[in-house]
């Protein structure tokens, strides 16, 4: 049996939501809630796995603090283009911004979120942002 959409959706952008916050506040525990294990993770050219929870490095955002002064970063677009009821593939952008509110930049990406016993949750990320 097919889930529909409107059951899928609003449970995916929640996680979407709840990932987003957690990264906002510099929180780790609460990125991993929003996460599945193994993650995959590519940008740069390169791709990361984190095994596990806990295994994702917050240095990447001491990185963008110190060089680009980012203070927070917003959803600008997020479409359900693929689905059934255990994958969801989601196309999104997302806006970066300085402590003075001027953008860092604006990233395309694609989310795999899947769904498992705890509920849905990102699998893997593909973005063009660093």
């Amino acid at each position: 049996m097919t889930t529909p959409k409107a059951d899928i959706h609003p449970q995916c952008m929640k996680v979407l939501d709840d990932f987003m916050a957690a990264l906002n506040a510099y929180d780790a525990a609460g990125m991993d809630r929003a996460m599945h294990f193994p993650h995959v993770r590519i940008a740069r050219g390169e791709i990361k796995v984190y095994p596990q929870a806990g295994s994702n490095p917050m240095d990447l955002f001491d990185k963008l603090k110190a060089e680009d002064r980012w203070s927070h970063s917003e959803w600008v677009r997020r479409d359900l283009v693929q689905f059934n009821d255990v994958k969801a593939h989601y196309a999104l952008s997302y806006t970066r911004f300085r402590d003075d509110g001027s953008v860092i930049g604006v990233y395309e990406s694609l989310y795999v979120l899947t769904r498992d016993e705890q509920g849905w949750g990102i699998l893997a990320r593909s973005s063009f942002g660093p």
